[in-house]
């Protein structure tokens, strides 16, 4: 049977799902999402992504989608992927009354291996009518095959939480394996399967290919590498005639290589295809055929004068690396030309140099904000409270995507001079557990339009402990 897979990111929009930790369900499902979309792309298993944005969905518009997909079929497998919430801890899977649990028990046991405890795989009937599914993503999605996946809960009290945060893309890859196997597929021709141990690098030189290839053929954003995964490999391409080829060593950086072999950095990335200027140890890289200026023991004189260099070591993060060169951690991705924050062991970074007036591209040092460091347990709210401002106001001013925080994060605290400040006639608020926009703004006299404008509000979506300004 051609199996196809439908995915369907739950939540999304006005409905953000369970909230709490850290974590909004509809913004972590759609991550999820994403990245199970893309592993299975790659795998050349067709498939498409129900929701690719935050957007409101109607449940009779979600199914219409899962079902305009491939069509109404039993080779159509559709997964539905959650958080939970209630205080529980470890990953459940509901399957529907018409299909049997062959499908379930693989994911459960995948989920298993890659670290997640399993807490149930399970069937639910709707009260008013045993003979249907409870859920509608499995009661009305006609033949198809469809799973509910909750990965964790994000209310947990053991491990979930750090686990949803971290680990995700390991369920994911856990996820594909159970879809390939039940498919009866095996790994396609031309891909490898990660294992313990293995390393982009380790890769790249058994297929006599080089890191960056990988990581284009793959979309990695990183050399970060989950056992299981699975990676389309291809051999490097002969060097043209007039390039040679230069194998990266501890130390190396773009530019010293780049004035060995008398050309720019620029034209290394043009000639290699690179999107990054970070090197890995044992990387091959084409350099133009000439005249090496220089030999092996003059590296250090290759060093451009406004930066220094960084050896990443066991435990570093971008956050903390850029604290402690008092410059940010955007500034530092920015600089090295970074897509991710994810650091290998061993990694090379350019920090840039301080002047008087502060490092170049970053805020200058002074007291519009102050520095606050991530620890265990913290979330945004926390901080935000702690700190008598809100969630909205230090994602903006640090430019976050989501409110999911790393310990050892570096963010900034603008300091009351720095933000609109309440007048005398307006009131701080609180959000809590069952408030919405419209709510709060009836229970003080005033309009959802005034309280969005004076918060800067992007849309309606609330977060306990949010504090919100009433005007």
């Amino acid at each position: 049977m051609d199996y196809k897979v439908v995915i369907d990111a739950g939540h999304g929009g006005t409905d953000s799902g369970a909230v709490g930790n850290g974590i909004i369900e509809k913004d972590l499902n759609l991550q999820i999402s994403q990245l199970m979309y893309q592993r299975l792309q790659d795998l050349n298993v067709p498939v498409k992504l129900i929701r690719q944005t935050d957007e409101t969905i109607n449940p009779n518009d979600r199914v219409k989608r899962v079902l305009d997909a491939f069509g109404d079929s039993n080779d159509v497998i559709v997964v539905s992927n959650h958080i939970n919430a209630s205080g529980g801890d470890g990953a459940e899977v509901i399957y529907a009354l018409r299909n049997n649990n062959n499908l379930a028990n693989r994911v459960a046991t995948e989920i298993e291996r890659a670290g997640q405890n399993v807490r149930s795989v399970y069937q639910r009937r709707l009260p008013s009518d045993p003979s249907k599914d409870y859920y509608f993503m499995l009661r009305e999605t006609g033949q198809t095959q469809p799973f509910i996946m909750e990965y964790g809960f994000l209310d947990s009290t053991k491990d979930d939480v750090q686990q949803l945060k971290n680990n995700y893309p390991q369920y994911v890859d856990a996820v594909v394996r159970a879809l390939l196997e039940y498919m009866g597929r095996k790994t396609p021709a031309g891909t490898y399967t990660v294992k313990s141990g293995d390393s982009l690098w380790s890769i790249a030189k058994m297929f006599n290919t080089t890191v960056d290839t990988l990581k284009t053929l793959n979309n990695l954003p990183s050399n970060a590498l989950q056992v299981g995964q699975v990676l389309r490999v291809s051999v490097i391409p002969s060097a043209p005639e007039e390039s040679d080829i230069y194998v990266v060593k501890a130390g190396d950086t773009l530019w010293q290589i780049a004035s060995k072999y008398n050309t720019t950095a620029n034209e290394l990335l043009r000639l290699n295809n690179l999107t990054t200027s970070s090197l890995s140890i044992g990387q091959q890289i084409k350099v133009p055929n000439t005249i090496i200026i220089g030999d092996d023991n003059s590296n250090e004189n290759l060093i451009p004068p406004d930066e220094t260099l960084y050896t990443v070591k066991t435990g570093d993060t971008l956050w903390n690396i850029a604290s402690k060169y008092n410059i940010s951690a955007e500034e530092l991705m920015k600089y090295n030309d970074l897509s991710s924050s994810a650091l290998s062991i061993g990694q090379i970074l350019q920090i840039p140099k301080k002047t008087d007036e502060g490092t170049e591209g970053t805020a200058p040092s002074d007291s519009s904000y102050t520095n606050y460091t991530v620890k265990a347990g913290d979330n945004l709210w926390d901080v935000a409270s702690r700190y008598n401002t809100t969630v909205d106001t230090l994602m903006r001013y640090n430019n976050l995507p989501t409110n999911l925080l790393s310990v050892g994060q570096v963010i900034r605290i603008p300091n009351a001079s720095a933000i609109t400040t309440p007048t005398t006639s307006e009131k701080r608020y609180v959000v809590k557990s069952g408030d919405s926009l419209y709510k709060i703004a009836s229970n003080n006299n005033t309009t959802v339009d005034a309280i969005t404008k004076r918060n800067n509000l992007k849309n309606n979506n609330l977060s306990i402990g949010q504090t919100l300004i009433i005007p």
